[in-house]
């Protein structure tokens, strides 16, 4: 359960502050070329596949985690390079892309408000509330595409920072509430053995 916990809070943080810095770019310079911008989703997504990847090849547990995280790394990865190689034919689908990206962050929160639930943390509806949030975010994108360029790229930066700023909010929370289990736990342990 450590292990897994590390795991998940390593992926998200590097995944959250890749949103965060895209997110500050696109929303200070929405001016900027679609062009640039898709190169840079595109690098985010291969990086952040790259990562899922990396991590999914080094721990080759079998667990359902490091599967998943091997398949959500190699979509993100081929759908990157496919963004920055044409990026002229993705410009006009960009926000769609970059919601679907959001969505999955989003149900990706609310897994961890469910885990949140399971272990009795006491504000775990605010991690499902902020997912659903996320998951709102990418379907507007999804489903409600804007027609002038400057107001998407500025919508998808202020989506990005969102999500990023949640994802680490959501990632403190568990890492807390497996701390107070796992002191707990030792509490327990030192107890029985002191009445033995």
């Amino acid at each position: 359960m450590g292990s897994l916990l590390k795991k998940l809070k390593k992926n998200v943080v590097i995944s959250a502050i890749l949103c965060i810095v895209l997110g500050l770019v696109l929303a200070i310079w929405p001016g900027m070329s679609m062009h640039i911008v898709c190169i840079a989703i595109g690098s985010v997504l291969i990086l952040g596949g790259l990562v899922r990847l990396a991590e999914s090849f080094f721990d080759r547990d079998g667990s359902m985690y490091t599967q998943m995280n091997m398949i959500v790394g190699i979509i993100f990865a081929v759908v990157g390079v496919w963004i920055v190689i044409k990026p002229e034919k993705v410009l006009a689908i960009i926000p769609i892309i970059v919601g679907i990206v959001i969505a999955v962050h989003g149900l990706n929160n609310l897994q961890q408000a469910v885990s949140l639930c399971k272990e009795n943390y006491d504000k775990w509806w605010v991690a499902l509330i902020l997912g659903l949030v996320t998951v709102g975010f990418g379907a507007l994108l999804i489903f409600k595409p804007f027609a002038a360029l400057d107001t998407v790229v500025t919508l998808i930066g202020f989506f990005l920072i969102y999500d990023g700023v949640s994802d680490l909010w959501i990632v403190s929370r568990i890492s807390r509430t497996a701390k107070v289990l796992r002191q707990e736990a030792e509490a327990l342990d030192v107890e029985a053995e002191e009445i033995d």
